[in-house]
């Protein structure tokens, strides 16, 4: 067995490309979507070592294994210097690339050991649909134009205490259950606002404390290049603070996830769908018939 080979700690594979099979081998962790009408058999689900949830977004194949080590780590399936394989493919189609891969290596998992893991302060569920929101903006915008936008996630005590709001705050005013990310309005909502500058803070359970908000955190150390404003305050931020901040980019719709200064994950979504006969806007002109 190749994990046997490598000495890797397990398979992490996506259960809705698994082919027929009544069982998983042994150190299986299945990939859920989460999304209604799954197609993974319950026989599979029970046999799996692990159920890992992630967002229903398309991504390549790559952008699929670094959001499943991600999430992986931060619920604690796998640690900085495991070995594990990645089974990816098509959304919804069946496997295509495997890759090995060890936690650490590559720069979009970077160590993050000196801080609490993500979910002892921050929802699982909450750290989801915020990366699901981010995908979503970074994917279609908004309004058929590219959207940039920065939310910044847990410990928002002391991210309220580094930034000023630059706009009236629009969540003011309302309950708790009535700003939860978790709510679809509310989603819907941080969409509709994302089109203004300034950063969304969310507490760890998911209630929007606002938006529009500037952070004044101390600048750290520089940005890989072609990163700007909105990059470095959420690495600023994060420096000084426990929080969780996902930024997405308005040039092409990179979302990246910045973690205690740094950047430790980074994804483009797929394209959106164009209808058939519709000439993409950033298609290269063609030198051939």
């Amino acid at each position: 067995m190749m994990v046997n080979a490598i000495g890797g700690r397990g398979i992490v594979v996506a259960g809705d490309a698994l082919p027929e099979m009544e069982s998983l081998p042994l150190r299986t962790i299945l990939v859920d979507r989460g999304v209604a009408g799954s197609r993974i058999p319950d026989r599979l689900r029970d046999s799996a070592s692990a159920i890992l949830t992630v967002p229903a977004v398309e991504l390549d194949r790559l952008g699929q294994v670094r959001l499943a080590a991600v999430l992986a780590l931060t619920e604690g399936l796998l640690d900085i210097g495991d070995t594990a394989v990645f089974l990816a493919g098509p959304y919804r189609a069946h496997i295509d690339t495997l890759v090995t891969l060890t936690l650490g290596a590559e720069y979009e998992l970077i160590d993050t050991t000196e801080q609490p893991r993500i979910d002892a302060h921050i929802r699982r569920e909450v750290f989801l649909r915020v990366l699901e929101v981010a995908f979503d903006l970074g994917r279609f915008g908004r309004e058929g134009r590219r959207v940039g936008a920065l939310m910044v996630v847990g410990d928002h005590a002391a991210v309220l205490a580094h930034s000023e709001q630059m706009i009236l705050n629009p969540f003011k005013g309302y309950s708790a259950r009535d700003r939860s990310i978790l709510s679809t309005n509310v989603t819907e909502t941080v969409k509709e606002l994302s089109a203004i500058d300034g950063a969304f803070i969310l507490r760890g359970s998911g209630v929007v404390e606002t938006a529009g908000a500037r952070l004044r955190a101390p600048g750290t150390a520089p940005l890989p290049a072609g990163l700007g404003a909105r990059h470095g305050a959420a690495a600023s931020i994060t420096a000084i603070t426990r929080a969780v901040a996902v930024t997405v980019s308005q040039t092409d719709g990179a979302v990246r996830v910045w973690r205690a200064g740094r950047l430790v994950a980074h994804f483009l979504p797929a394209a959106p769908p164009v209808a058939p006969g519709t000439p993409r806007a950033d298609a290269a002109p063609r030198d051939h018939p």
